[in-house]
């Protein structure tokens, strides 16, 4: 049997209920037939506008909030893309045939994305049940009296409203929560001041969202003779919990990289102190000693992306001959890997966590390409410049649903 021909406009046009595609900007870009007809809208009038340049708030409601909380849901699911189901709205419209006069509707909206091949949210599509005669002829079963239809109505409304305001509180609070944890990372990844006589350049991006706070952290440390030891890391989790859980860990390694002889030694005794930490486990992180005097790297990964050597020839290396398990995924404690390579003067080291290169639903190693790519059109940076131009290139402009830290030494 031969496979039939959809179209899928037409599909899309003949569905029921009303549907929109927006832009990640909340432009739209299309509108089914049942969306322009219960809207009230030609499709001249949607289509490369901005939402709410097209349905604002009724100005004369004071207490209305449906364009807010549309808003709020459309970029959610922009910055973390998931889908968003909104409480029953209240959303009044402007009769387009009569401005002025505004006509009351009671919508029940999901925002939904759309990924592109990168990962990111391309489109985000408006699904929008329209309730309003239901509520009313709800009421009007309730008995012919208009005032008691209008108290019924009232009180659907007003259940709504209520739950909305719950969700609103509970953001609230996870606002407050990320501001304390976003204070305390602030406080344990301080701007680093010259290790020696070298300088690095160091940035820190937290997740946007209120509940994405992460754990990401790094950490430079002075050692005898001409040497420094770097490290970047990622406590599994988000929040508070896992601020602090990164807390402990940074100061440890870094205690351990003054007495190890090697990063292997300082991964190993973190990797003991880290069992008995609670939210520590599956913690990765890499650990790097530079000799300038050797003119080599000495490195030791436990479950993290490789560091990326940027050659003064324009090739970059990726460090990933001595990786491990995270923390805490042995059952047994077993002694770490370590490696070493050489470099010469005028090349970049540049440590980094998954936050930079990592996109859902996409390989590991096009993250990685990104990256090389990035460094080698960039090589004659410094290393401040290097770190804008990597973070403004490789992070999505939306922001990243992970946190992203990243170490940038000129050696």
């Amino acid at each position: 049997m031969r496979k039939p021909r959809i179209d899928y406009s037409a599909v899309f046009r003949a569905l029921p209920g009303m549907v929109a595609l927006l832009t990640p900007d909340l432009v739209y870009v299309d509108a089914n037939d049942d969306f322009l007809r219960l809207a009230g809208r030609s499709r001249e009038q949607l289509l490369g506008r901005y939402i709410f340049d097209v349905f604002p708030e009724n100005p004369h409601d004071p207490a209305a909030a449906g364009m807010q909380e549309t808003r709020e849901s459309m970029l959610r699911v922009v910055a973390t893309g998931e889908r968003d189901t909104m409480a029953l709205l209240r959303y009044d419209i402007e009769d387009s045939g009569r401005p002025g006069r505004w006509v009351e509707h009671f919508w029940s909206p999901v925002n939904a994305p759309v990924l592109g091949p990168d990962g990111e949210v391309a489109l985000v599509v408006h699904r929008v049940e329209e309730v309003t005669e239901l509520i009313r002829a709800r009421a009007r079963g309730a008995g012919s009296d208009s005032t008691q239809a209008r108290v019924l109505e009232a009180e659907l409304y007003t259940r709504s409203r209520e739950l909305q305001e719950v969700n609103e509180r509970l953001r609230r609070t996870q606002a407050r929560d990320r501001e304390v944890a976003l204070a305390l990372q602030a406080a344990m990844l301080p701007v680093p001041t010259p290790v020696g006589h070298h300088r690095a350049a160091v940035r820190y991006r937290p997740a946007v969202g209120s509940l994405n706070v992460c754990g990401d952290w790094y950490d430079l440390v002075d050692l005898p003779g001409d040497r420094i030891a770097v490290a970047v890391g990622d406590v599994v989790g988000h929040g508070l919990e896992a601020a602090c859980v990164m807390g402990q860990l940074r100061s440890a390694l870094s205690a351990a990289a003054r007495v190890a002889d090697g990063p292997a030694r300082a991964l190993d005794a973190l990797g003991l102190y880290a069992r008995h930490v609670d939210g520590a486990e599956s913690t990765t992180v890499v650990k790097t000693f530079i000799d300038w005097t050797a003119r080599t790297i000495t490195y030791s990964s436990a479950g993290h992306p490789p560091p990326a050597l940027l050659h003064d020839d324009g090739t970059v290396a990726f460090l990933d001959q001595a990786t491990d398990p995270p923390l805490g995924a042995r059952p047994e404690h077993v002694p770490r890997p370590e490696a070493s390579t050489a470099f010469t003067e005028g090349a970049v080291l540049v440590l980094y966590t998954d936050g930079l290169v990592e996109r859902r639903r996409e390989d590991i190693d096009i993250g990685l390409a990104r990256l090389a790519d990035c460094l080698v059109r960039h090589r004659q940076a410094d290393a401040e410049d290097l770190a804008d131009a990597l973070l403004a290139e490789l992070l999505p402009p939306t922001g990243s649903t992970d946190d992203a830290a990243l170490v940038i030494i000129r050696l």
